[in-house]
């Protein structure tokens, strides 16, 4: 029988899914509470290409040489793993596959490492529902990881496997976005 303090400290598979917007948002901001805790947190970035500049990458940087310069906090490694999303005919050329395996390859050594205690895997489940990667490899490594590391999965359509194993699920149900009007995303409200 596990104590209040074992339950208390178990690491957690959580997963942030639906269509409304936030669940990278809150993902991030789970971020900020493991690093103001002292926590190492790893973010990686699926899909998304680092040529959009998002306001969390910068702030993550800095709190990041904060840690270094200070020693607050704790250490936060950021890696944009994709070129952009698929569905951009820009992108066209891209093999998103290939990337997504590149990406998981470098999560799962890091698990391996113990590298971090938080693991923000934005835009995963994306990355997962389209079949880039084999859903019962991507549960059985996240059911072994060691340690205390937790693993934060965001994206529209986790995969019912996934749901069922997650410690925690939330869904961001959409009810309304001024996108529905064909009005463009804002500095500060979407990156």
């Amino acid at each position: 029988m596990s104590s209040t303090r074992e339950k208390r400290h178990k690491p957690r598979l959580i997963v942030h899914t639906g269509d409304g917007k936030g669940k990278s948002t809150a993902a991030f901001g789970m971020g900020l509470r493991s690093w103001a805790q002292g926590w190492n947190v790893g973010v990686y970035q699926f899909v998304k290409s680092g040529k959009w500049k998002v306001g969390e990458k910068l702030a993550y940087e800095t709190l990041a040489k904060a840690h270094e310069d200070n020693g607050v906090g704790g250490s936060i490694f950021w890696y944009t793993l994709g070129e952009g999303f698929t569905w951009l005919r820009s992108n066209d050329h891209t093999d998103q596959q290939s990337l997504a395996q590149e990406g998981w390859d470098l999560v799962k050594k890091h698990l391996a490492e113990e590298k971090n205690r938080l693991y923000i895997l934005d835009e995963f489940n994306h990355v997962l529902s389209r079949g880039w990667l084999d859903i019962d490899e991507v549960i059985d490594t996240l059911g072994r990881r060691t340690g205390n590391q937790n693993v934060v999965i965001t994206g529209r359509k986790a995969p019912k496997k996934l749901i069922d194993v997650a410690d925690l699920v939330t869904s961001m149900d959409k009810i309304k976005h001024p996108f529905d009007k064909g009005e463009r995303g804002q500095a500060g409200i979407e990156w």
